[in-house]
């Protein structure tokens, strides 16, 4: 923690001004994630990727964004929240002109693995100062992260929309130049409104970082590799390996170092784990359903991508309904517990119905009514999966609480994504006939196996989480 040390025994006047600051930064890191999805077609065409790699164009932001956001945590802990944060937010800003001018796959996709390494500064510096400014009134941080929650789900969907607008009337590239003008404005305003930190004394464990982000990396590589060349091949079963082993050194070095990346301790915290093991299965259910339900859009149903992007429009509003007017009340009266697991259930049925879905599907009937019930499912899991994570964590722990909530939440976006990829890909090439059947075919096959994991969701938030105090 950089913005004080101690809980503020005074609420911070501009507090409101900086949470509609940083929950624009969210919006924006959110957005980044969801923006280009509905470019990825067109991407596809103009860079020249196969179906398999084109997932490299998210995968490459998750990872390093996952994979450094502990790092992001205890830098902001350490030389300070609002400098974190502004170096995050420089670092996606030029990595952005730099994405938007790509001229090949590689050169995309590292621009884009660097936007997720400034955003793995951006997101827990952000949180960090909010759960500080709003730690003296239980009610205001409710009310607060509830915002912060929205600001996340509204990038995430708004983003495709937005996505689908900038693609049909100008170019893919402007998804990603988009960046440049906004991420200045989000510069200039926050020396205005946010406080400047003070730097704290400590070491900060590259090693762990490092490890762990590359275990992340090589995990991810060898489920999607596997696709291509099977689970028992060198080329899966070598990076599979390695990236255990390398999870396995982290635990290690956090074992043993003074000032680890992670204490243990923090897990300690009430509701802690269980909300962050949560977040991973909630992340992993429904970050997929939205990527292959654009595809399904434009691929299976020949939208074009404004049109997909109309079509994807309903999550944002829906969401923003939800996680405002209802969300918060629901958890109010039930509790963490059951709303969440009326969150994941909603969820999971939402996939199932998802997964029937034909080549000569109905938008109103195959869609929308899924497409409601996945909205209002995410937002009754995602507000007390992010209560759980973070609320009860000490005011010192509060960038590292921040890190972990953003890491898992990525982790299983990253991870899951990979794994449905998998999964659709390998139903797709036992297809034989028509493209576009075999395309669904495997879009199918992910949305079903979204919703198991939904499932497993609401399962696992009946055992383990525990009402607070």
């Amino acid at each position: 923690m950089s913005t004080h040390s101690h809980t503020i025994s005074q609420a911070d006047p501009k507090r409101w001004k900086a949470l509609a600051l940083l929950g624009f930064a969210n919006f924006l890191v959110m957005m980044d994630t969801a923006i280009i999805q509905v470019a990825l077609p067109s991407i596809k065409d103009s860079l020249g990727y196969t179906e398999a790699n084109l997932q490299w164009v998210m995968n490459s932001f998750l990872i390093l964004f996952g994979g450094l956001l502990l790092l992001g945590g205890r830098l902001a802990d350490l030389l300070g929240n609002r400098r974190i944060f502004m170096w995050g937010v420089s670092i996606l800003t030029i990595a952005s002109l730099f994405a938007g001018l790509s001229w090949n796959e590689m050169s995309l996709n590292l621009a884009r693995a660097i936007q997720g390494a400034g955003s793995a500064l951006i997101a827990p510096a952000a949180l960090s100062i909010i759960m500080i400014l709003f730690s003296s009134n239980k009610k205001e941080m409710g009310k607060a992260l509830a915002i912060w929650g929205l600001s996340g789900a509204a990038g995430g969907s708004l983003g495709i929309v937005l996505g689908g607008v900038l693609t049909q009337l100008l170019s893919w590239r402007w998804t990603l130049l988009f960046y440049v003008p906004v991420g200045i404005i989000v510069l200039i305003l926050s020396p205005k409104f946010l406080k400047k930190g003070t730097k704290k004394k400590g070491r900060i464990d590259y090693a762990g970082a490092i490890s762990v982000t590359a275990a992340l990396m090589l995990s991810v590589y060898g489920i999607v590799t596997a696709e291509h060349t099977g689970w028992q091949a060198l080329s899966t079963v070598l990076p599979l390996t390695v990236g255990a082993v390398l999870f396995i050194i982290f635990i290690l070095i956090q074992v043993f170092r003074k000032e680890p990346l992670v204490p243990f301790s923090i897990f300690k915290t009430p509701n802690l784990a269980a909300g962050n093991v949560s977040l991973i299965l909630l992340a992993a259910a429904w970050f997929p359903i939205i990527y292959f339900l654009i595809l399904y859009l434009q691929q299976v149903m020949e939208y074009e991508p404004f049109m997909a992007a109309m079509g994807m429009l309903p999550a944002p509003i829906l969401m923003a309904i939800f996680m405002v007017v209802i969300a918060e009340r629901v958890m109010a009266k039930l509790g963490m517990k059951v709303t969440m697991f009326i969150g994941f259930i909603l969820l999971g049925i939402s996939g199932l119905l998802f997964s029937g879905n034909t080549v000569e599907g109905n938008y109103w009937s195959d869609v929308f009514i899924a497409l409601l019930l996945a909205a209002l499912g995410n937002a009754l899991a995602y507000l007390p999966a992010t209560t759980a994570a973070v609320s009860e964590a000490k005011s010192e722990e509060s960038g590292l609480a921040s890190g972990l909530y953003n890491t898992t939440y990525q982790v299983g976006s990253a991870v899951g994504l990979a794994i449905m990829v998998s999964i659709a890909a390998a139903a797709s090439s036992t297809t034989i006939g028509n493209t576009v059947v075999a395309l669904n075919q495997g879009y199918q096959e992910a949305f079903f196996w979204g919703g198991i994991v939904a499932f497993i969701g609401g399962i696992l938030a009946l055992m383990f989480i525990r009402p607070l105090k």
